[in-house]
Formats: C-alpha cells, sequence, structure tokens
C-alpha cells in the first residue's frame, strides 16, 4: 500500500491519496446487465483530483494536484443552483409536475419462490431501467424508495440502487433529473450524518426524504455545509390514515393549529435561513391538510404530494389545494399507476397531461392555483332561516370548524353534533328551523297554502325522538299545522301498550321521517322497511345538514342521493354543504380570514357531490 502524505511548501498544500484494488471481489461488484455485459459496482470518479489511474493490476501512478491556500481574490461567487432550483429547471423545461416512483417490490418481479439475491437484484435493476427508458420524458423527477432495494438483499440490494439512480441521471444530459431518494431518515448527531454520507456520496441521491420531529438538528446535516446543494422533504401530513393519531393533533387551546401546520410553517423558517432547500410530504388523500400546509409554508416551499392513483387521491384536488399562485411548487409521485400499465410510457404521459390540463383549467380560472376560492359559492341561494340556523349551531357548539376524523376515515374541516341541542331554548329554536325547511320544501306541500303532504313525524330511535317531537310542535306554533307524532323502541315493551311503536297511529297514513344527518342511511332504511310493514306511506325525510359528500371515491352519489334514489322518497335538509360554503362567504366574522373557507371548499372539491 502507497502512503498517504500531506505536505505543505509556499503555502501551497500537496495532498496525494491512493488505492489498492482487493484482490477478492464483493459477491455483488461485479452483476450483469439485461444486455449481458458486466458492470463494476460504482468507483470515485476519474475526475477526482487524487484518484489513483491504475495502469496494471496492482500498479498504480499518483495523480496529484496543487491547490492554493491563499485567500481568493474574486469579490464574488456564482451561488451553486440547489436541488429545488434544478427541479424547478426541469420540470418547466418539460412542462411536467410528474415524480414518478421506483418501488421494486418482490412480488411484482415475477420470480421463482427460490430466486437468488443475484437473481432479485437484476430483476428489479430491469424493472426499474424499462420504467425509467419509457419514462423520461414526462419525469420531472424520480423517486426510488430505499426499503424496497435494502429488501432485496444484504449484498446487492443497495448497489443495485445506485446503478438505478446513476442510470437516471445519465438520461438527459440537457436537464438531469432529479433523483429523490425516498428513504425517511431521522436522527440527530453524528448518526444523522452518516445517512446523510450514505444517501449522497455513495448512493449519489440529490435529495431525500426526512423525518423532521426530531428537531433541525436532525434535518441540518442533509442539507447545510458540503450538501448545501441538496435538497429534503419533511414529513408533514402523510396520506396513511395513521397520520391523524399524531400529525393533526392540537398545538393550541383553540384547536384551530394543528402539528403538520407548525411542521410547514417551521419547514418555511429553516428553509429561509438555509439556501431554501427544504420541502414538504402531504398526502392527496387529505386535500384540506394539503390546502392548509400550502397556506403555512407558504408560495416558495415545494410540496411532493403521494396519494393520487392507487390510494384514492383527486388529482384535481390536490392541484387545486397544492400548487402556488404560478401553478408550481407541487411534485405528483405515481408509483403503482405506471409500474402497473401495459404500457408504461404512455400511462406516465397520461398523467403528465392530466396534471397539466387540471393547473391550466384552475390558472385559467383564477389567475392562481385557488380557483377562486373564496368566489365560487357567492351565487348559492341561503334563506334566512338558514343563516340563523347556522350562527346558532356555531353558538351552541353543535357546529364547529378545524380538523376532524370521521368514521370513514376522512378528515373534515367541520363537525356537526345535534345531540348538543341540549336545552329547552335550543331545541325551540332548532324545531323552528326543521320546521322553516319542511315548509319551504315543494315536495313536501299539497297545492293548498300552507299544507303539508303527511299526516306524522315519525321520530326514529333515539335521537329522532326529540326531534319529531319539536318539529310537530314548531310546524303547528309557526305555521298552524297540526299533525301527529310517533316513535319507536329499540326493544319491544311487554307490558302496558305493548310492542316497538309509540304514539300516534301511522297505519294507512302518510309519513314524514325525522332525523338529524344522514351518514350511511342505515336508520332511514330501516325505518322505511318498518313503516312499510304497518302499511304507512312513507313521503319523505327531514334532516337537519347534508353533507352532499360522496359515500365512496368509486361512488358518485351521496348518503342522501342514495336514500332518496332507492327509497324514491324526497330528502329535504335545513342547510347542505354549499349554504355552509355561502354562509361563510356572508359571514366574514366566522371565516378566519378566509382559511375556513378555503378548507371547506377543498374538502367539496374531493368528496362533494
Amino acid at each position: 500500500l502507497l502512503t498517504l502524505i500531506l505536505l505543505s511548501h509556499n503555502n501551497a498544500s500537496i495532498i496525494v491519496s491512493s488505492s489498492s484494488e482487493s484482490s477478492g471481489q464483493q459477491e455483488c461488484e461485479n452483476q450483469i446487465e439485461p444486455n449481458g455485459q458486466n458492470t463494476k459496482t460504482p468507483q470515485p470518479s476519474a475526475n477526482h483530483p487524487y484518484v489513483l489511474k491504475k495502469q496494471a493490476p496492482h500498479i498504480a501512478t499518483l495523480s496529484v494536484t496543487m491547490t492554493s491556500t491563499q485567500p481568493s481574490t474574486t469579490a464574488t461567487t456564482t451561488p451553486t443552483p440547489n436541488f429545488f432550483d434544478r427541479l424547478e429547471e426541469r420540470s418547466k423545461a418539460i412542462n411536467s409536475l410528474l415524480c414518478v416512483g421506483l418501488d421494486p417490490h418482490i412480488k411484482e418481479l415475477n420470480l421463482a419462490p427460490d430466486a437468488t439475491e443475484e437473481e432479485r437484484c437484476d430483476a428489479a435493476y430491469t424493472f426499474c431501467k424499462t420504467i425509467v427508458m419509457a419514462t423520461a420524458p414526462y419525469a420531472a423527477a424520480y423517486k426510488p424508495n430505499a426499503a424496497f432495494f435494502e429488501a432485496l438483499g444484504p449484498n446487492c440490494g443497495v448497489t443495485t440502487l445506485r446503478r438505478v439512480i446513476e442510470l437516471i441521471q445519465k438520461m438527459d444530459d440537457q436537464n438531469k433529473i432529479p433523483v429523490l431518494l425516498d428513504c425517511k431518515r431521522g436522527d440527530i448527531g453524528s448518526t444523522a450524518s452518516a445517512y446523510a454520507e450514505s444517501s449522497y456520496d455513495h448512493l449519489n441521491a440529490d435529495a431525500v426524504t426526512l423525518s423532521p420531529l426530531m428537531g433541525w438538528d436532525s434535518v441540518e446535516p442533509f442539507v447545510s455545509g458540503t450538501y448545501a446543494d441538496k435538497g429534503a422533504f419533511l414529513l408533514c401530513k402523510t396520506s396513511n390514515p395513521g397520520s391523524n393519531d399524531i400529525l393533526t393533533l392540537s398545538t393550541s387551546t383553540t384547536q384551530n393549529d394543528l402539528l403538520y401546520e407548525e411542521i410547514a410553517r417551521l419547514t418555511h423558517k429553516w428553509g429561509a435561513r438555509n439556501n431554501n432547500n427544504l420541502g414538504l410530504v402531504v398526502g392527496a388523500t387529505d386535500t384540506e391538510a394539503l390546502s392548509r400546509a400550502r397556506k403555512a409554508a407558504g408560495q416558495n416551499v415545494w410540496i411532493l404530494s403521494p396519494g393520487v392513483g392507487f390510494q384514492g387521491g383527486d388529482l384535481t384536488g390536490t392541484m387545486r389545494c397544492g400548487l402556488n399562485d404560478e401553478g408550481s411548487g407541487l411534485l405528483v409521485p405515481i408509483s403503482r399507476g405506471i409500474s402497473r400499465a401495459d404500457d408504461v410510457a404512455a400511462k406516465a404521459m397520461e398523467f403528465r397531461d392530466l396534471m397539466n390540463a387540471a393547473r391550466d383549467d384552475i390558472l385559467a380560472n383564477d389567475g392562481t392555483s385557488k380557483a377562486n376560492a373564496t368566489t365560487t359559492t357567492t351565487n348559492t341561494d341561503i334563506a334566512e332561516y338558514q343563516q340563523s340556523f347556522l350562527k346558532f349551531s356555531l353558538e351552541q357548539g353543535v357546529l364547529k370548524f378545524g380538523s376532524f376524523v370521521l368514521k370513514s376515515g376522512r378528515t373534515s374541516p367541520y363537525f356537526f353534533n345535534a345531540g348538543l341541542f341540549a336545552t329547552g331554548a335550543a331545541l325551540s329554536k332548532l324545531g323552528r328551523a326543521y320546521a322553516a325547511s319542511i315548509m319551504a320544501s315543494p315536495e313536501l306541500k299539497t297545492d293548498k297554502q300552507d299544507d303539508v303532504n303527511f299526516d306524522v313525524i315519525f321520530g326514529p330511535a333515539y335521537k329522532g325522538i326529540s326531534l319529531g317531537a319539536v318539529v310537530a310542535a314548531s310546524l303547528y306554533s309557526e305555521y298552524g299545522v297540526d299533525v301527529g307524532f310517533a316513535y319507536n323502541r329499540k326493544e319491544a315493551k311487554d307490558h302496558g301498550e305493548g310492542g316497538i311503536l309509540v304514539g300516534a297511529s301511522m297505519t294507512d297514513k302518510r309519513v314524514l321521517v325525522v332525523d338529524d344527518v344522514i351518514t350511511a342511511g342505515t336508520a332511514i332504511r330501516e325505518s322505511y322497511a318498518m313503516l312499510q310493514k304497518i302499511n304507512a306511506v312513507p313521503v319523505g325525510v327531514s334532516i337537519a345538514l347534508d353533507r352532499a359528500e360522496k359515500r365512496s371515491l368509486d361512488d358518485p352519489v351521496s348518503a342522501v342521493q342514495a336514500v332518496a334514489r332507492d327509497l324514491q322518497i324526497p330528502v329535504v335538509s335545513i342547510v347542505s354543504l354549499p349554504q355552509l360554503q355561502a354562509f361563510l362567504v356572508q359571514n366574514p366574522s366566522y371565516n378566519d380570514g378566509g382559511s375556513v373557507l378555503e378548507r371547506v371548499t377543498a374538502y367539496r372539491e374531493q368528496y362533494g357531490v
């Protein structure tokens, strides 16, 4: 072995380094390319000023570079573009916001169960190479997931990842394609520095994904010093449902500031003092969070928004809530949606074009990526009784704005709990609102003035019991409409009058069912079936709030629409989601500077009907 020597002479330093080739090669140092050629494990660049240049086995000559230690006399230097500068340049050059994910899951490699590690790695490389070669014209960036490569085996897995990254970086000489290594690191001190060295020096990635929950010192080693030209996307509000367990925790007593919003603000703060080389990861499955994160982080922070495609995220809603005002700053990764396509190139082009079309439409309609979110509902009619009902609901705490995880797993910007109408005064006002909505609905009226088309109000147990009572009373006190009232028990009574029905007879009568909301429609359908058994005639349903949202991303109708369609009866509500939006436009004091309306609008964009 040659000796490493450091000499100093005349204010100049001579640095000499050397390496000798080991007589034993690593098991996977020589891998077979699909074309049958051997490729070496990546070695230090031949352009490095101190690399030994081999002339024959075990014989080397020294390449020596003289580096002056005198201070430079140049007054200014040109700043080195960082990762996000290069990403912006690439995105504009090919007009794309598509990030192609590379996830060589072992189940997608079509291997025999007893495949060797070398066979797994070669198959994974071929899998990735096929995708890269087909999608390079459409990819603003690539995102290989480190976990899938590491799982290939201890000898070749990481080497295969390095080969894939090298392949990507050779694809386009004019517009280098950035590589984002999805490794989700998160540690401090020397450990974080080691992770950074591994990601950048050994794997040659351009940027990484990180968890910021350990603070700035867990992020700094990846984006400062030697790595100031690199980039990092910080996990902010991820696309998995479990992210709500922690990332939506409130950071204030008002419940209005959530943990992921604080992460977004810190990302902006940290990036502003550190070459603007930080971005965010915000899932496309929660457009409300995406909108709030964009607002908290500002216009200059790039957002990586996974979840479009197999996870059910809405592309248009994602673009609307994630883009900055210039129609940029958003990177949408697609993995399985492309890798599992019959024509990989065509699918990548399709996603690219869909993103561009959505962006163009958003910008054309509004001039910004917000698409006129604060004015789209100004033409929605909202009656005085609806205004009063919403104000009263907010005062009573029945209607709340914030971030609420629903039974469906969706994160809603508002929550309605009619059970909090819990005083005589509150129930009286509630009854009047129901009565007003019924009398304003042609579907529940006859040709005669102030005459309804039902004989009895039925309140299904349990919430419907009190609701039905106050609605019947309010119809009489406010409009002089006197109808019967009935309800059911959950369990049949075996003494006294017996049975499960209490109140006015409904046999051969026209019946209006009253409830608070329709979530899945189960209670209404059960009531309908029960009424038919006693020869009652259901003529409609009255509820307080229609959320007006799809039952699922694959089902274009709401629960209310499904009930009306399946049972062939009208469903009327005091208010629905469009009225809530119009209310926020007309009552700025409830709108928190526009942020509430923005979140409600984003939610409707994703889930509304």
